[in-house]
């Protein structure tokens, strides 16, 4: 099974330490969440898979880590200052604000039951573009109406990478097809966040430009689309709980040849199924605007230079061919955040205990459980119990994440550890102290082992994998 809405993983979430809300002493921040020791240790994890798997197991991908304010002309001519925007409407009854695309995903504020423009006394008004980007200002003496001071959180990661094109092919000496991945912040002034952290105005992508010859491009975008969905299953994510969304002509954006999302089951309580999937994340070919809009040379239709502004051509010369041309860029972008939601609602389970008790097992895939092991003591007044029950911790440290836990009982400790993923407990007891064996629990059966303290390390490593 899985989570059967979102509102059961934000309880979970809250209460093992996963996700808080931010600045909630103040009465909170809509749409702002502060990740938990437990959910910096999960996102983190699926950070480094990604990484691992795309940048480290491969050998055409460089990494990079660019800036979150960047001059102001790269949004400018990327397009983002004029295009980058939502269709915005008001609702002059109940001064609310709202998403005209995405009026059936919230709640009326006077009528909870109904849509906003569902109920007779809704009064909309006409819609008009809301640009997302984050205004900020850059110099000691700048102000909100100096124009030349002005500057943007970036709202994506993918400018970043499209910039640093040629210093990335000068410095690594790479040759097409090659890719650029980066890992960072985002920001986009939603006009209508919720639903916990699937949609906020702060998050973090997993964002990879991948550059190709034109004609190598379909291909690679198939190619891209099924390694994204067999890494998500290896993440623990059921294949029932994911689909493919091919966007239809209107729905791609203006620079798109084809764009296809894999979506994820995050509204199981929905009676209509179409509407329980929503975007984890889109892969898309994007042809060549990127480098062109980012470049000196091009020319519009009028002959007049398309950027007056940059310094640097970011076209490729190839030198078998002899050819220059802008290559192709293949992208796939999934968010930190919805990849958590997700692997949060699949991996919960829910399972009955011989005192007829329902526990909540998280069932993490062990690589991205934010601890491997739980190190318990029996009797926490026995001091030689507990005296080898830490130095047992300390013997797994750090070859695995273990933690020492004595605050409260067996049961207890091993119901909290089950909540929160982990998928080995060792119980010291009594016996310890004399044939120098402690007891393996295991998360998913709830079956014990005893295994010898010299064999311990080996046999917790060889079934973390």
């Amino acid at each position: 099974m899985s989570a059967p809405n979102i509102e059961t993983i934000v309880s979970l979430a809250k209460r093992r330490g996963f996700v808080f809300p931010a600045s909630e002493i103040y009465g909170g921040l809509g749409s702002s969440w502060d990740y938990g020791s437990l959910g910096v240790e999960l996102a983190n994890n699926i950070k480094q898979s990604w990484w691992r798997w795309l940048v480290h197991e491969r050998d055409d991908i460089e990494g990079l880590d660019s800036s979150i304010i960047q001059n102001r002309l790269v949004w400018k001519y990327s397009g983002h200052e004029t295009t980058f925007s939502d269709p915005l409407v008001d609702c002059r009854t109940c001064k609310g604000r709202f998403r005209l695309d995405k009026l059936q995903d919230v709640q009326c504020p006077k009528h909870p039951s109904l849509h906003p423009g569902e109920d007779k006394e809704c009064d909309l008004t006409e819609a008009r573009e809301f640009n997302l980007m984050f205004r900020t200002t850059v110099g000691a003496v700048s102000t909100d109406e100096d124009e030349n001071a002005l500057a943007y959180l970036r709202p994506e990661t993918a400018q970043g990478i499209f910039i640093n094109f040629a210093n990335v092919l000068n410095t690594s000496r790479r040759k097409l097809p090659f890719g650029i991945a980066q890992i960072g912040k985002a920001f986009r002034n939603e006009v209508t966040p919720g639903n916990f952290i699937f949609r906020t105005r702060e998050f973090e992508q997993m964002e990879m430009e991948y550059f190709c010859r034109p004609e190598d491009a379909p291909r690679i975008l198939q190619e891209f689309i099924d390694a994204f969905q067999e890494w998500f299953y290896t993440l623990g994510i059921s294949a029932a709980n994911l689909k493919l969304y091919e966007q239809t002509p209107e729905e791609l954006a203006h620079y798109a040849e084809r764009t296809v999302d894999i979506l994820y089951r995050f509204f199981p309580e929905r009676d209509d199924e179409e509407k329980q999937f929503d975007e984890l994340m889109g892969i898309a070919n994007r042809k060549d605007f990127d480098l062109k809009a980012h470049s000196k040379k091009p020319e519009d239709a009028e002959g007049k230079r398309i950027n007056s502004d940059s310094t640097e051509d970011l076209s490729y010369f190839d030198e078998a061919t002899k050819q220059r041309f802008y290559p192709y860029v293949i992208e796939p972008a999934v968010g930190v955040n919805r990849t958590l939601l997700a692997i949060l609602m699949d991996a919960y389970t829910e399972k009955i205990n011989d005192k007829s008790e329902t526990r909540v097992i998280l069932k993490l895939k062990p690589e991205l459980a934010p601890i491997k092991v739980a190190v318990l003591p029996l009797a926490k007044n026995k001091p030689e119990i507990v005296a080898m029950a830490k130095d047992l911790k300390k013997q797994l440290l750090p070859a695995m994440r273990t933690v020492y836990d004595d605050t409260g009982g067996i049961g207890k400790l091993y119901a909290r550890q089950d909540e929160i993923g982990t998928p080995f407990c060792v119980t010291v007891d009594h016996e310890s102290l004399e044939d120098n064996a402690v007891t393996v629990r295991d998360r998913d059966t709830w079956e014990q082992e005893r295994v010898n303290i010299s064999e311990l390390k080996e046999y917790l490593q060889k079934h973390l994998g």
